[in-house]
């Protein structure tokens, strides 16, 4: 079996691109991989175009291994977010073309299940006024909707120190969920990067009576002592890592002491097996693995199946059914969240069909996401 075509399919909303890749073959299986770049899809797109004659058309779809080799290493230059994340899509496809040509789901050929179901979070829930009211009503409809779990950002458009009367209001909206939800949701709480060390850790303090499950990427990525400072003084997990795009660069994350969960996004470290991977060095540190997904139904997928044979697997983020739900039927076949859990996908490969005509429908408008940005949660809902 032999690659013969690589095409690539945006699908636009208000707020993000979805990148999807179908990969076909001379024995006419197919298989379909995802991204979701953050303002570099025409990046990615070259990038796979000058990629997919080189080093992906006329080779073995069951050769993973050597295609993220030749993809990382063949050019010479360092891979970094548009290199792994166009290996991370031409690779997830291929293991759906593996899958479909054995007869089997993905997470059979990883070494097979150690769970029988995949607990989920919601984000992009919380597009309203930033009020405890507000924040408050949407997170009880989470609840509703059967989730255990979800993640929020309350901190608009701050950065470095917050006022003292931002800071309170911000923390009020943590509290309003909680008093919302009760003590048995998880709330994860998403900085963002936002803030300088001593801010993150006084924040944190303050969030501490309301029993986060974790805070995430509480300073920028780049510095991990930094992150290490906070981890040091602050009684909550640390999670971080969907900004790291190489599995070899968690090498110092792991050995800083400074994270308690793991978040790398299947879509930009290469793939399926890349992921798999990292995880295992995670488990040699006892550290947990949340994967980053924003996403719709393909890398959704990917993430259940990897999900599904990764014994310190946490936590599954998912978008799709509060932040433009419609996305999901790009590539239908996923299964929905029951009760704050997904089913195992048993369909051969990742068990999604991509429709094209569907997402040639909804094209992009170059969604632009600035996260620093006054009213940025409403994720161009208003």
């Amino acid at each position: 079996m032999k690659i013969t075509a690589v095409d690539t399919f945006v699908l636009g909303t208000p707020w993000r691109d979805l990148t999807f890749v179908r990969v076909t073959t001379d024995d006419g299986l197919t298989g379909v991989g995802e991204t979701r770049m953050l303002g570099h899809t025409r990046a990615l797109l070259g990038y796979l175009a000058e990629a997919a004659p080189r080093h992906v058309v006329g080779h073995d779809p069951f050769d993973t291994e050597a295609l993220v080799q030749r993809m990382k290493y063949g050019d010479y230059g360092r891979a970094g977010e548009i290199v792994m994340s166009g290996i991370a899509c031409v690779e997830m496809a291929c293991w759906d073309i593996i899958g479909k040509a054995l007869g089997q789901p993905v997470w059979r050929l990883l070494g097979g299940k150690v769970r029988d179901s995949v607990k989920a979070y919601a984000n992009g829930w919380y597009t309203v006024e930033r009020t405890p009211e507000e924040f408050a009503a949407a997170a009880k409809k989470v609840v509703e909707r059967g989730y255990l779990a979800m993640k929020f950002d309350p901190f608009g458009p701050g950065q470095w120190e917050l006022e003292p009367a931002e800071r309170r209001r911000c923390v009020s909206l943590v509290e309003a969920v909680r008093d919302a939800v009760g003590p048995d949701v998880e709330l994860l709480v998403e900085m963002h990067g936002r803030f300088a060390p001593a801010e993150a850790i006084r924040i944190a303090r303050m969030l501490e009576p309301y029993d986060p499950a974790w805070i995430e990427e509480p300073v920028p990525p780049a510095n991990l002592k930094a992150l290490a400072t906070v981890a040091g003084k602050v009684n909550i997990p640390v999670a971080t890592g969907e900004r790291i795009h190489d599995r070899v660069e968690f090498r110092e994350l792991f050995e800083s002491g400074a994270v308690d969960v793991i978040q790398p996004d299947i879509g930009h470290l290469g793939g399926i097996a890349e992921t798999r991977k990292l995880a295992a060095t995670a488990e040699a540190h006892y550290t947990l693995i949340a994967p980053h997904n924003v996403g719709g139904p393909v890398l959704t997928a990917a993430n259940l199946h990897l999900a599904a044979c990764t014994p310190n697997f946490k936590i599954q983020e998912h978008f799709n059914d509060f932040a433009d739900e419609h996305v999901k039927q790009a590539a239908p076949g996923l299964p929905e969240v029951v009760d704050g859990y997904f089913a195992l996908p048993d369909a051969p490969g990742l068990g999604v069909e991509l429709d094209p005509d569907f997402i040639n429908e909804h094209p992009s408008t170059g969604a632009f996401f600035d996260l620093f940005k006054e009213g940025w949660e409403r994720r161009g809902t208003s």
